[in-house]
């Protein structure tokens, strides 16, 4: 149980009959309000600032149980605390400037984390490693601006500063800068939220047999019968440390039966909000086409069962030629569905990111290229600056620097009670 504010140092001396050395574990019997024994175990309690919340802060590691816990928290509400909102630790963390908000943001990330990169990627954002390339960007634009607003307010100055070759050599800098945040951020998001594809196609293509080869789990049904799978299946897999879930539906044809006909609504529903479709084709029977799907959504092609029928030439890069059955081109089409989802392992570089971090990335570098386009064609160092502060602003909204109670609410009710 932890206790985070004024009250914990008053709460761990009636509780366990002393205030325990500051940051040091200490055996203690935990009491109810009658004195008897709640559980034995051990106490830490940490003086603020000098804690994860900022405050004084008390934790009591007891031995577990929903009784014994319970018992705990209804003394310690006894004594003058309450319970804990969704992320209120780590909302408290951040508004005592003991992390900012993309660091707070992490520490969700790392517990959902999907896979063990994931997992790493998490950690590095956590440690700052996220907020410390943001920070580098802003500061890159704050020179740019102070260098411009000088040139402005020194108009007399015979060197025109607007159009000399160390401000061009700063706005590349920064234009390069801003490409490498967002396509490293771009990693970060598709590592923290994963990559959804839905496997589609007529009766019988194969889909379950790929489903249960990507996966390595006999997850679907097989037969020879058309129409088995009549609801989605879902399966998590790892290429790579992307983390991507297979939707296995029920098979795309005309006439079906009225319970086929409920699964094949189900499958356009799926396909309707994956990240990508994996179209899966009999490469032994004569195609019938591509049925329309939904638009912006990226289909890859895959030609299932070439281990009873003969290899083609001359497919473009959203075709693939597999057997589910013997495993031929199943390491290809892994590699294929990675970099369709824009994923590539960044080793010790990498950190997770979120789709608002995205946004704002480009919101920011959408500013900066609006504020470089001015000063190239109408000479207008104004407008070149007001653009570089309102750039700097939307990247202030990834760590928090620029940030509404409303935004605050919705990021930190996503969070676990107690963290």
């Amino acid at each position: 149980m932890r206790v985070s504010g004024g009250l914990a140092g008053s709460i761990a001396r009636t509780m366990t009959g002393s205030l325990p050395e500051p940051r040091h574990a200490t055996l203690s019997t935990f009491r109810g309000a009658d004195g008897q024994p709640i559980d034995q175990g051990l106490a830490l309690y940490f003086p603020g600032p000098e804690s994860f919340t900022g405050e004084d802060v008390l934790e009591l590691h007891g031995h577990g149980g929903p009784v014994i816990l319970g018992l705990l928290v209804d003394r310690a509400t006894e004594l003058g605390a309450r319970r804990a909102e969704p992320g209120e630790f780590s909302r408290r963390a951040f508004l005592n400037d003991k992390l900012d908000l993309a660091q707070a943001e992490a520490i969700a990330d790392l517990i959902a984390s999907g896979t063990a990169q994931a997992a790493r990627a998490a950690v590095r954002s956590l440690n700052g490693a996220f907020s410390e390339a943001v920070h580098r960007l802003v500061d890159k634009l704050t020179e740019v601006r102070v260098y411009v607003e000088a040139a402005i307010d020194f108009p007399e100055e015979e060197v025109d500063f607007l159009s000399d070759e160390a401000l061009s050599e700063r706005l590349d800098d920064c234009g390069q800068a801003f490409a490498d945040l967002l396509a490293n951020a771009s990693v970060g998001r598709v590592l923290r939220d994963g990559y959804q594809i839905v496997l589609v196609g007529q009766p019988n293509a194969g889909k379950s047999s790929l489903m249960n080869r990507l996966s390595g789990e006999d997850t679907a049904i097989v037969t020879e019968i058309a129409g088995t799978t009549r609801d989605i299946l879902r399966e998590r897999i790892d290429i790579d440390g992307l983390a991507v879930e297979l939707v296995d539906t029920a098979g795309l044809r005309e006439d079906p039966g009225v319970i086929e006909m409920e699964g094949i609504r189900r499958a356009r529903e799926a396909m309707a909000n994956a990240d990508a479709v994996l179209w899966v084709q009999d490469a032994s029977e004569i195609e019938s086409g591509i049925p329309q799907l939904p638009e912006g959504i990226p289909v890859l092609i895959a030609r299932n069962k070439i281990d009873v029928a003969e290899s083609r030439d001359n497919f473009d890069d959203h075709t693939i030629e597999i057997s589910a059955k013997t495993g031929e081109g199943i390491g290809e089409l892994r590699e294929r569905i990675r970099r369709l989802a824009g994923y590539r392992d960044l080793g010790e570089g990498a950190y997770t990111a979120r789709q608002r971090h995205v946004d704002a990335i480009d919101r920011a570098a959408r500013r900066f290229a609006t504020g470089r386009a001015a000063l190239t064609e109408s000479r207008a160092g104004e407008l070149l600056a007001e653009e570089l502060r309102l750039s700097q602003q939307a990247l202030g909204e990834i760590t928090g620097e620029v940030s509404s109670d409303d935004l605050l609410g919705e990021i930190f009710s996503s969070f676990c009670i107690g963290k």
